[in-house]
């Protein structure tokens, strides 16, 4: 059978020298008793200060009260160079920090070596997107001869020339569709309203849904909800989710991709079109402007064209 995680971090410590192995020891229960964590924050520092106190007892360091700044940032670089995410690295700095500053409140250390030290900078991952000829394989790929697939295809459409949530867009009702004024209506995070502008194609793929494709869905307990299942319900997020999956197999798109895919498209086309941050921020519902300010204050005609000029589907 297995071993178990717990088992084998038991085992590390066993093979500590016992002027490390009692300080962890130590340190552990009192986690245990008095701050009331929970097991997994509990087997989290355990698994981080074995591999800490190993890596000193490698050294020759005998006691916690040995320990140098110096040898906590080789075991950070040590950690960095076989991979381990910033996040982790930095947790890893915090689980070492708080065991020593125990020590020193015990007396059993005179100084904390890592309180100085920061945690490594966390990167940010750029999220990934579609090229605009990946976004126009994307968009042929639902059927458009069957209900669900002009769903589908205004979905994607939609998701792709709005920048909506996935949230945003299974909540849209049909009086939320000002496709006349080429507008929509979203309530957005903190149950912000904002006004989104959308491009011709996404009108026209969303408009052909509701006069061939929503009819054919709806049923007698179906609400306004824009985007309704086969059984004439709204959809869930999994089910957007799956939508997106099932059009990125039939396009033969080798990225992995999700709903959220699509919203990082939108931002970097229109910010690669030359519109500003500014703008995009707006458009994607990140500022906090309440319901009022969005009709006092937005220029809707502005961002109409803001969208029109620099979005490829515009």
């Amino acid at each position: 059978m297995a071993e178990s995680k717990s088992s084998k971090n038991t085992s590390t410590e066993s093979s500590l020298p016992v002027g490390l192995k009692t300080p962890l020891h130590q340190f552990l229960t009192s986690m245990q008793q008095e701050q009331d964590l929970s097991p997994n924050t509990l087997e989290a520092y355990r698994r981080d200060l074995s591999r800490y106190l190993l890596e000193l007892a490698a050294r020759d360091v005998k006691s916690p009260d040995q320990a140098t700044s110096q040898h906590i940032m080789k075991l950070l670089h040590h950690l960095r160079d076989l991979g381990l995410s910033p996040a982790t690295l930095a947790r890893n700095l915090s689980s070492i920090k708080r065991f020593h500053s125990f020590l020193v409140v015990r007396g059993a250390c005179r100084h904390n070596p890592a309180e100085s030290l920061e945690p490594p900078k966390l990167e940010r991952k750029l999220p990934d997107f579609l090229t605009v000829e990946e976004i126009a394989r994307l968009m042929q790929a639902p059927s458009t001869d069957e209900p669900l697939g002009l769903r589908d295809r205004a979905i994607l459409e939609l998701l792709y020339a709005s920048g909506l949530r996935v949230s945003e867009l299974i909540t849209l009702e049909r009086t939320h569709l000002l496709l006349d004024t080429g507008l929509l209506r979203v309530l957005g995070k903190g149950v912000r309203e904002r006004l989104v502008p959308i491009g011709r194609q996404a009108i026209a793929c969303v408009e052909a849904y509701l006069r061939e494709g929503r009819p054919l869905l709806s049923a007698p307990h179906s609400d306004e909800t824009v985007f309704l299942n086969f059984q004439g319900r709204g959809l869930s997020r999994m089910s957007i989710w799956n939508i997106t999956q099932s059009a990125a197999e039939k396009a033969a798109l080798e990225k992995r991709i999700s709903p959220h895919t699509l919203r990082h498209s939108f931002a970097t086309h229109l910010l690669e079109g030359g519109a500003n941050l500014r703008d995009i921020q707006e458009l994607l519902g990140h500022a906090d402007i309440s319901t009022t300010q969005i009709y006092a204050h937005i220029d809707t005609k502005y961002l109409k064209e803001i969208h029109r000029i620099y979005h490829p589907r515009g």
